[in-house]
């Protein structure tokens, strides 16, 4: 089954990454997901500023924003898709992962299937 772990970071450094966590530690991580064979697809975030939201009134208009202006202290990092077994197994994989460390989340969701 598909799962989805959504990377949160809950402080970020200088540079926009997850601060609790080097770019050594990614890259374990990473290796790991790989060598298990797990991995579907994975992607890291550019920078927060970089981020332009869209939203669309009842009228069917859009507004177009810079920046997710949402209010949370937390910053989506990227994600994994992996494939695993069952969600214990997903669950296993997040606490693995550098991003769920300190003050961040990894946000485990399966991924939806419509049929054939």
């Amino acid at each position: 089954m598909k799962y989805m772990l959504l990377i949160n970071a809950g402080a970020v450094d200088e540079n926009g990454g997850a601060a609790e966590c080097t770019v050594e530690d990614w890259m374990l991580y990473d290796k790991q997901v790989r060598d298990a064979g797990i991995l579907v697809s994975g992607e890291s975030l550019a920078d927060l500023v970089t981020a332009t939201t869209v939203r669309v009134d009842r009228n069917g208009a859009p507004t177009v924003t810079d920046g997710p202006f949402a209010e949370t202290r937390e910053v989506l990092g990227g994600f994994y898709v992996i494939d695993v077994p069952d969600l214990d197994v997903a669950l296993d994989w997040a606490a693995r992962c550098p991003g769920a460390r300190g003050s961040g989340s990894v946000v485990v969701r399966p991924v939806a299937t419509f049929g054939d």
